[in-house]
């Protein structure tokens, strides 16, 4: 399904972005507003869209800078949902205390009405909401029940204008959030070959395997890609060191761009820029270097002019 029919906008090129450089991290110190307009000038050079992750004050610098700039970047934007459940199956800790995942429930609500918030205050930049990500996955450390996710998705399209998804692993999307698939405006899959041990002479044919297989099973969905990248470096824990480096990252982004264009499909790549506050203290830990820039915004080998003509 051609996603300019259903956006009712123009095709283009999309990146997931969050700001927050050395020093600093969510809910604690958020990038200002002249070093949010330093990156979205970078952004709006390669991309159209960007996709945001929390309703925040980091995201409401982003659409200040926007409306206060004229900038033409679109938004999609996310609330961040904390765990409603607890999950024995997550390898770095997913148990709660009932108080603390009552709690959780209660700032998930909030923060669904945040997301209505922003969504009307900023109609012509935000043109797609999602209610979580990656809460539904058998890994995550902050599960939420599919039932709860639907409540959410219900709740913000009855009081805002935009389409409304959940960002998800393309795992679950194959049998666990078949009930969720019926209520979401479009399906959002991240697909990750990396992490799953795949070269980069394999990466690109298991992500068209992973976006198949989603979109064979929905067939009469729209299916946006809403993560998928390729990290610069690992210290080997989840990803092996020889699969990852600015040359691979190239080749993968390349490639991925190619065939999101030639199939119309809306594909946002992870990420625009390093994040250092993520993963642990080694330095090496791969969740710091998925971006495309460094955390100085110095380009990495990859970033070479792709564009829409």
């Amino acid at each position: 399904m051609d996603y300019t029919s259903f956006f009712g906008v123009k095709k283009g090129l999309a990146v997931c972005y969050s700001g927050y450089r050395n020093g600093q991290r969510p809910g604690h110190i958020y990038p200002s507003y002249e070093e949010v307009k330093e990156d979205l000038t970078i952004i709006e050079e390669q991309w159209q869209y960007i996709r945001l992750y929390s309703c925040d004050a980091h995201s409401k610098t982003v659409l200040e800078v926007i409306k206060n700039e004229n900038m033409t970047l679109k938004v999609m934007l996310g609330a961040y949902i904390e765990a409603e459940e607890n999950n024995p199956n997550c390898p770095w800790g997913g148990n709660y205390n009932p108080d603390e995942l009552l709690t959780n429930k209660n700032r998930n609500l909030k923060r669904m009405d945040l997301l209505i918030g922003f969504a009307n205050q900023y109609p012509d930049i935000i043109f797609s909401l999602s209610v979580g990500n990656e809460a539904c996955v058998d890994w995550t450390d902050h599960l939420v029940s599919v039932d709860a996710v639907v409540s959410y998705v219900k709740y913000v399209r009855a009081q805002a204008t935009q389409p409304v998804t959940f960002c998800e692993n393309y795992v679950p999307w194959l049998d666990k959030l078949e009930p969720l698939a019926n209520e979401v405006d479009f399906i959002s899959m991240h697909t990750y070959p990396v992490w799953e041990h795949k070269t980069i002479y394999e990466g690109m044919e298991f992500t068209k395997q992973n976006y198949d297989a989603v979109a064979k099973k929905y067939p009469n969905k729209l299916i946006v890609i809403t993560e998928a990248g390729w990290a610069t470096q690992s210290n080997g824990y989840g990803i092996p060191v020889e699969n990852v480096n600015n040359e691979v990252q190239k080749i993968y982004y390349k490639a991925l761009s190619h065939w999101s264009k030639s199939e119309t499909i809306l594909t946002f790549v992870f990420e625009a820029f390093d994040e250092p506050w993520k993963g642990s203290n080694d330095p090496n830990e791969p969740e710091k270097h998925w971006g495309l820039y460094t955390v100085d915004r110095a380009p990495k080998l990859a970033m070479q002019p792709i564009g829409y003509k």
